[in-house]
């Protein structure tokens, strides 16, 4: 919904995901992103909720009573990238002064910094000489709030652990999610601090976008572990809305759906965490093929959180494998170029040695016995995805 997002919207998405039956399936988090936000104010002099939201803790409340957990979105910036404030100011009295555009300038009455780039142009994409953040994460976890995507650039550690404080001492366990394009050289020491941290900058939903991010992953796996995370941001799949737009109507994704076979399969095998934005209520029974697969998001919520690795590559062929917790292999058989082909493997290249119990997990089918070489027909784009476990 980007600047039109208002609390029906977010209670609506969260009754599709119970009625559409994605509760079932492991969706558990509904999520606002930016544009929520309103003046500072309340017990804490935090930052309260614009127009569109009349009641968070209400609506937490409701997420919660419905088996889900609610997101919420703020940034260290005095600006955040849509324009609203955030997490500090320049001055105790968060008074703004030049820095904001006159209201009658403005989209929205509280996006005092105007619409993206606003954020760079009137100089609050930095952190203000007084903290605000602690006093913020009070009033999430007294709404009832479960995680919290906070938006600057770069990620660095010392403006993390001051995050991290301020979440710690909220009351309330809330996940920390980092966004966005987390430098690679602070990887480590990262992610000690967050759950979940971007590895790229924004995702855009055609084919360009999608390989260049998923095929680049490799060197981040070996960061991750149980309940800390990268990710290489959210699915392009389904119909989608616009960034920077007061979003009412949707479209279709540019991905085909070779492509969206190719995207779901990938993050999966990353682990990653598989986050979408769509138009539920609309929503194709294609599309929720690939959000209802269990045994494809079994791959990705493999609790052991053993890396994913590029096994093998040819041309435009490559194999993806990682070791999952029972002792089986899964498997993505990727085809990059634009024409059909037929991907041949031998096994023991992807580390499959002897024979195996095969089964693909998008057509949820066994696929008997295999030992030796195997040959995959790929579509132009496309994807294949399997389990491999040792025969007996």
């Amino acid at each position: 919904f980007s600047e039109a997002v208002g609390q029906e919207h977010v209670l609506k998405t969260a009754r599709l995901f119970a009625e559409r039956g994605l509760v079932n399936h492991g969706w558990t988090y509904i999520n606002i992103d930016d544009c929520w936000q309103g003046r500072r104010g309340g017990k804490y002099g935090a930052i309260q909720p614009n127009k569109r939201f009349p009641d968070m803790k209400a609506m937490c409340d409701a997420i919660h009573t419905m088996g889900m957990k609610a997101g919420i979105y703020s940034t260290p910036w005095m600006g955040t990238y849509a324009g609203f404030i955030g997490g500090s100011a320049p001055n105790a009295k968060s008074n703004y002064g030049e820095m904001a555009i006159p209201e009658k300038e403005r989209k929205q009455e509280d996006q005092i910094f105007g619409r993206y780039p606003g954020v760079h142009r009137r100089k609050a994409d930095h952190v203000g000489a007084v903290w605000l953040f602690d006093r913020d994460a009070k009033q999430w976890a007294d709404w009832g709030f479960d995680y919290v995507k906070v938006d600057w650039n770069p990620n660095d550690v010392p403006t993390t652990k001051r995050i991290r404080k301020a979440l710690d001492e909220s009351g309330r366990d809330i996940v920390l999610s980092l966004s966005n394009a987390a430098p690679y050289e602070h990887a480590e020491e990262l992610g000690k601090l967050a759950n979940l941290w971007r590895t790229t900058g924004d995702i855009q939903d055609h084919w360009g976008s999608v390989s260049s991010i998923g095929f680049s992953q490799e060197r981040w796996q070996k960061h991750m572990r149980p309940g800390h995370w990268n990710d290489p941001d959210i699915l392009q799949i389904g119909k989608l809305g616009q960034p920077n737009q007061p979003n009412t109507t949707f479209v279709q994704t540019r991905l085909t759906p070779d492509e969206q076979y190719t995207h779901v399969t990938l993050w999966c095998l990353l682990a990653a965490p598989l986050i979408v934005s769509c138009d539920l209520e609309h929503i194709d029974s294609f599309t929720m093929g690939l959000l209802t697969n269990d045994e494809v998001i079994a791959v990705d919520q493999d609790p052991a959180a053993r890396p994913a690795r590029k096994a093998w590559s040819q041309g435009n062929f490559q194999v993806w494998t990682k070791e999952l917790s029972d002792g089986s292999v899964a498997a993505g058989f990727f085809n990059t170029g634009k024409e059909k082909g037929i991907l041949k493997v031998n096994l023991k290249e992807l580390g499959l040695s002897g024979a195996y119990e095969a089964r693909d997990l998008w057509k949820r089918a066994d696929q008997g016995t295999v030992q030796g070489e195997m040959a995959v027909e790929l579509n132009g784009h496309g994807a294949s995805m399997f389990r491999f476990s040792k025969k007996k």
